[in-house]
Order: C-alpha cells, then sequence, then structure tokens
C-alpha cells in the first residue's frame, strides 16, 4: 500500500507539471501572436525566467532561515534531533542535512536546500518539546522525503514558472491598458485571439497559482507516504500530524510566503472552501486517513 500511495503521488505530480508548461507555452503562443512578435515573446519570457531561477537555486535557504529567524542547532544543545535526523539520513541513503531550530513554542518543521548534498531541517524548539520520539521521527522523516524526492527543487521550480505567467500576464494588461496593439491584432479577423489574450491576461495567474497549489499539495502526500517508508511505522507521522493540529499556538516567523515550506500550515486560516482551495497543504484529516491505511 505505502508503495502504490508512492507511485500515485508521483505520476500525478508529473503530469500536473506537464500540464503547467503546456499552459505556459499555449499563454506565450496566443500572447505572441497577439504582440506581433511570435513566439520571441515567450523565448524571452524563460531567459527571465532561467535568471530568476539560477539566483532561486543558490540564495533560497538563506532567505527562507534569515526570515524565520532560524539558527544552528548544535548536537551539543539538542542531541536527540542529530541523532534522529542522521538515523533517518542513513536509511533514505543520503547525507545528513544539517539542523537549525527556530525558538517558537508552536510545533512545525520545515526543509530547504537546493539539493540532498545541501539540505537543512528546521524545527521549532516547541515541536521538540511536544513530540515523543516516534512523533519527532514520523515529522523528520516527512522533511527527508521532500530532500530526497527533490521536492524544494521541483516546487521552487514551479514558483518560477508562477512568476513567469504572472509577468507575461502583467505585460499583456498593460498592453491593452496602454492599446500598444500589433498590426497583427488589428481587424474582425482577429477579434477572437484579443478576446482570448485578454481573458488570459486576467486569469492565467490564478489558473497558474492554482496549478501549482494543487502540486505543492500532492508533494505533501508523496512525503507522507516516503516518510511512512522510511520509518516503516505510518501511525508515528499520523500521530504527530494529529498533535500538530490540535495545537493553535501561531509561529510568529510564519508568513504566506515561508508557509508552503512547513509540514501543517502554520497560519492556521479559517476553513472554507475557498480556503481549501487555495491551500498549500491538503486537509490533515485526509492526510491521516491515507497514513492509517497504509
Amino acid at each position: 500500500m505505502i508503495y502504490e500511495e508512492i507511485a500515485k503521488n508521483k505520476r500525478n505530480s508529473y503530469i500536473l507539471f506537464f500540464f503547467f508548461i503546456l499552459f505556459i507555452l499555449f499563454i506565450g503562443t496566443v500572447f505572441g501572436y497577439f504582440l506581433g512578435i511570435g513566439y520571441w515573446g515567450t523565448v524571452i519570457a524563460f531567459i527571465i525566467a532561467i535568471i530568476s531561477v539560477w539566483s532561486a537555486y543558490y540564495n533560497s535557504d538563506k532567505i527562507v532561515l534569515k526570515i524565520s529567524h532560524a539558527r544552528p542547532a548544535t548536537k551539543e544543545e539538542f542531541p536527540h534531533l542529530h541523532y534522529t535526523v542522521e538515523g533517518l539520513a542513513i536509511a533514505a541513503g543520503i547525507p545528513k542535512p544539517k539542523c537549525y531550530v527556530i525558538e517558537d513554542n508552536a510545533p512545525n518543521a520545515f526543509a530547504t536546500g537546493r539539493d540532498p548534498e545541501h539540505a537543512i531541517i528546521c524545527v521549532t524548539t516547541g515541536l521538540l518539546k511536544k513530540m515523543n520520539r516516534v512523533e519527532l521521527e514520523g515529522v523528520i522523516a516527512h522533511e527527508m522525503s521532500h530532500i530526497k524526492n527533490y521536492d524544494i527543487r521541483f516546487m521552487m521550480l514551479v514558483t518560477v514558472l508562477v512568476g513567469l505567467v504572472a509577468l507575461m500576464s502583467d505585460f499583456m494588461f498593460r498592453t491593452f491598458i496602454w492599446g500598444g496593439r500589433s498590426r497583427n491584432s488589428r481587424g474582425s479577423g482577429n477579434v477572437l485571439i484579443i478576446g482570448l489574450a485578454l481573458a488570459l491576461a486576467l486569469l492565467a495567474p490564478i489558473i497558474a497559482t492554482l496549478m501549482k497549489l494543487a502540486l505543492s499539495r500532492k508533494r505533501e502526500f508523496l512525503a507522507d507516504a516516503n516518510g511512512a517508508l522510511l520509518t516503516r511505522y505510518p501511525e508515528g507521522l499520523a500521530s504527530a500530524l494529529e498533535k500538530l493540529a490540535a495545537d493553535k499556538e501561531p509561529l510568529e516567523v510564519a508568513n504566506k510566503a515561508t508557509a508552503h515550506l512547513y509540514i501543517i500550515n502554520p497560519l492556521h486560516e479559517h476553513k472554507s472552501f475557498l480556503n481549501n482551495l487555495f491551500s498549500t497543504h491538503p486537509p490533515i484529516k485526509e492526510r491521516i486517513k491515507r497514513l492509517r491505511a497504509m
């Protein structure tokens, strides 16, 4: 059952990512035709995206740690954390990630870093206080799975693609406002293209964001399944998720830019259909249900 869950979530993630790329190519084609520059608009946008990815690739972990007010966790101060991380890194077959802590009583954790060789696992002091041994192992195994599966790099690329869509849409919308349409887009024969380009300029950022969030939720399910495989004890993570859901203390350093990194959403937003639609995490009850069915 665990292997089936892992295979299903990997497959769904890559299918969604494939459609994400097709969506961007479609936007680029429509906008390029509207502006009369063909595919050059898409090429220029992707060059900008590559530069953005390159910068994020080498600096995102430093930025996240600084925003979160995280500090290195020494082995002398947090021996149990280091032993847990080391043991699970051996089980996962990857180098031991660096350990960081956030001084906050709200229990939570996240992983960052561009690859397993430069990975970091960060936990709050509240998590270390409130979890028992098997629950802490479940949480660390979840974060270790994000690292092993290159989820951080994967979602970083998706985030840049969302930014690319927003950039293209903003440029297109400004073109409409200032009336800078090309000759190719004028005339009654191109009313459909004009209407489609305007609709995409308005709706594309929302659609791209929804696709990004769907991918994020799939990767969370995958990390749960992989984490259970690492510990061979799904109940440890299931029990930890129950505790995390029941704890209502807000994580002071969390914000919308970093919320998707944590094992559960640290912002404790009001549950509604709209919030669930735009959530970075799947419902905790569903995650627990899947873990206990393994």
